[in-house]
């Protein structure tokens, strides 16, 4: 079982963010170069797999997640390691799947503190630990999204940079050298050239926004829905640990099917339609066997 450690503001120990980054890199041989890739969660999962062997599947964990809903994923399998270490740290998903600097900082200083009282020196390969997976570092989460087009294409074809351009090409009109310098100057005579295009950029531009409001709307109700799923799955979890013995096979049952990956779910599926393809085989051989007699 696992030492369970407590930091508060007074007795933890801190790192830097370039430190704690390194420290990461040289135990679990990685590439991050920000903690706010940490989010991913797949470096917690492996640090687990370096302190306790065989209670997590390295199999499962995704080290080329990408997408927030991957993140969750590694998450789920980290939880299921600290239930049977009887780790009692709540990890706030919620808040580090976002990819926040501070969030994701003071995460890892707790787990810093919690490697320390754990680790007991042994040697582990940890690419050799990954079978084969290569561990992608996860974008950095401060990337935009959502690209508008430049504004330099936009300014090129305006009508003034059209009229700059004939303005250019039109021969100016000088006065005599030997004329007294208060003599007027005739002004170059310019005519502005129509941007051609013009309007169809800008129905673009209108028409990628509206593009980008619709993904930004769609996004925040699936953000709220993953949300009030995921406090929904902490409340059973919460109940689950509240059980007493008499409800251990129940407990474990639940925790499995709540815990449970997409292959795992896939192979019962399976595994259920062929027993039910059995009993029906079963079903029907006694009726078959029934009509042979009777035609004796």
């Amino acid at each position: 079982m696992a030492v369970n450690v407590y930091s508060t503001s007074i007795t933890q120990e801190t790192m830097s963010r370039h430190d704690i980054t390194a420290w990461v890199n040289d135990l679990v041989s990685l590439n991050y170069t920000k903690v706010e890739q940490l989010s991913s969660g797949a470096a917690y999962c492996q640090f687990m797999d370096l302190l306790f062997p065989g209670c997590i599947s390295l199999k499962k964990v995704k080290f080329q997640a990408k997408l927030e809903h991957e993140y969750i994923h590694n998450f789920k399998l980290l939880q299921a390691s600290f239930k049977r270490m009887n780790v009692d740290k709540i990890i706030p998903v919620e808040k580090l799947v976002k990819g926040r600097f501070q969030d994701n900082l003071d995460f890892i200083q707790w787990f810093k503190k919690f490697f320390d009282a754990n680790y007991d020196g042994k040697e582990y390969d940890p690419v050799a630990a990954r079978q084969g997976q290569d561990a992608i570092p996860p974008p950095d989460p401060g990337e935009q999204i959502f690209n508008l087009p430049k504004k330099s294409h936009h300014a090129a074809s305006s009508p003034t940079a059209g009229a700059s351009r004939s303005s250019s090409t039109t021969p100016k009109i000088s006065t005599p050298t030997s004329r007294p310098s208060s003599a007027k100057k005739i002004p170059a005579i310019t005519t502005p050239i129509p941007a051609k295009g013009e309007k169809e950029l800008e129905a673009q531009v209108t028409h990628l926004t509206e593009q980008m409001n619709t993904l930004k709307s769609a996004l925040e109700g699936v953000e709220k829905e993953r949300d009030y799923y995921f406090s929904k799955l902490r409340e059973v979890e919460l109940l689950c640990q509240d059980q007493g013995e008499e409800s251990a096979p129940f407990v474990d049952r639940l925790m499995e099917v709540l815990y449970a990956s997409e292959e795992q779910e896939g192979a019962e599926l399976a595994e259920g339609d062929g027993q039910e393809v059995d009993q029906e085989a079963h079903e029907e051989a006694p009726d078959d066997q029934q009509e042979e007699q009777d035609e004796y």
